[in-house]
């Protein structure tokens, strides 16, 4: 009778949950969770809700493109790691879905002697993340880019482009998770011994032992409807695009040397598996969290970002290098210029504008721009609250590690 009373009660409780597990973002780590812990877990009841009308709308469908191979990332960090295994996996994954993508290397360039001591540092990170890389000299570096003029480099030749957006529709597809766009979430009722109920704006209400928050560029707000303190705040950063008019000047991927206090690469020319070239981005302080362009302005969501201690913080500390980018945004002229370091040739009329990005940044209170991966749990909730690149192309190990803690919880419960 007790073993009966018992599963009576299990079923009782499974029947009051619409799912095991919310995933709350379509975007590709989200999907790339579902798709984690329905393989890890066969029959858990997975259900994505997205507020867009598809997958991938901001984050992962408006970027580079890149595979990237991992040589930046700290040795040990969760960015180094997930990079590295995250990139084969991502070939492995197009390749199986015939998904386009290609494996092309790319160069990192030094264009000013101040920068061949990180170039060299960047060498010694890559052999000790397990990347093979070449070191070049001023002439060797045409042999991968004709047009291109730098001091010195080092070729990469696991970095590569697929299609991000195709990426994430298979992974929705292979998850077997119910996805739901169109579906935005305005409030998280959670009660630690019931669960977790949902309410979107369309008035469905959906209840989960378990939810997870892999919302983007609203993260953060998603933790706080929740009822979790994330510790940080999510600020907006655009990155602005140009397309070049004549790709043939550029054969594959050329970046330049990264400054260390920052985690963006600076502007770099990706051509994509299109064939196209982008060019780009820079990091300018979006004024609404899906501000991609400077007449999108949200006052709710621009006070909350002056509100935060950390932004007067960064503003303070960083003011040169944010000018620099600011002018670099109202100037094409000025963008031309910073291009011109790696492709002398290049002109104004070259540059054609391309649909901006904007990438969410961690911000501490201390105003420390998070530069790892920041995965922290509650109460019957997992929260993404930091996935900067290579979150797309580290979204497999990524989504297996967020799973496997979706699946700790729900096995608490």
């Amino acid at each position: 009778m007790h073993y009966r009373s018992r599963e009576v009660e299990r079923v009782r409780t499974e029947l009051a949950h619409d799912c095991d597990v919310l995933v709350i973002g379509g975007g590709i780590v989200g999907l790339s969770t579902a798709y984690a812990i329905t393989r890890a877990a066969p029959g858990t009841r997975v259900t994505v809700l997205e507020k867009e009308p598809g997958p991938a709308r901001h984050q992962t469908g408006r970027n580079s493109g890149v595979i990237h191979s991992g040589i930046y990332y700290r040795p040990g960090s969760l960015k180094a790691r997930y990079a590295v295994r995250g990139a084969a996996e991502m070939v492995k994954f197009c390749a199986e879905y015939g998904i386009d993508h290609a494996v092309t290397g790319k160069l990192i360039v030094a264009t000013a002697r101040a920068e061949l001591p990180r170039l060299h540092a960047l060498v010694q990170r890559g052999r000790e993340n397990g990347i093979p890389v070449r070191e070049l000299g001023a002439a060797q570096i045409q042999e991968y880019e004709p047009e291109v003029r730098g001091l010195a480099a080092i070729h990469v030749g696991t970095t590569g482009v697929c299609d991000y957006v195709a990426v994430a529709r298979q992974l929705a597809e292979a998850s077997g998770a119910e996805i739901r766009y169109g579906a935005e979430v305005l409030v998280i009722d959670r009660r630690p011994e019931l669960g977790v109920a949902v309410r979107t704006r369309s008035g469905d209400v959906i209840r989960a032992r378990v939810l997870v928050n892999c919302a983007g560029l609203h993260c953060d707000e998603v933790a706080r409807m929740t009822g979790d303190d994330p510790g940080m705040r999510i600020i907006p950063f655009r990155g602005e695009y140009y397309e070049l008019a004549q790709p043939e000047m550029v054969r594959g991927l050329v970046y330049p040397v990264p400054d260390p206090a920052f985690p963006f690469l600076g502007v770099h020319l990706t051509r994509g598996i299109d064939g196209s070239v982008h060019i780009g981005p820079n990091a300018v302080p979006a004024l609404a969290r899906e501000g991609y362009d400077w007449g999108v302005v949200r006052p709710r969501e621009l006070g909350a970002t002056l509100a935060w201690p950390g932004s007067w913080r960064i503003a303070r500390r960083h003011w040169r290098y944010g000018a620099g980018e600011l002018r670099r945004s109202l100037s094409k002229g000025a963008f031309t210029t910073a291009v011109r370091r790696l492709l002398p040739g290049v002109t104004e009329g070259d540059l054609v504008p391309a649909p901006a990005g904007v990438r969410a940044q961690a911000v501490l209170p201390d105003g420390t721009l998070v530069d790892d991966f920041l995965i922290r749990e509650g109460a019957r909730a997992v929260h993404v609250l930091n996935a900067p690149s290579p979150a797309a192309t580290a979204a497999l190990p990524i989504g297996r590690e967020v799973g496997r803690r979706a699946l700790s919880a729900l096995a608490d419960c």
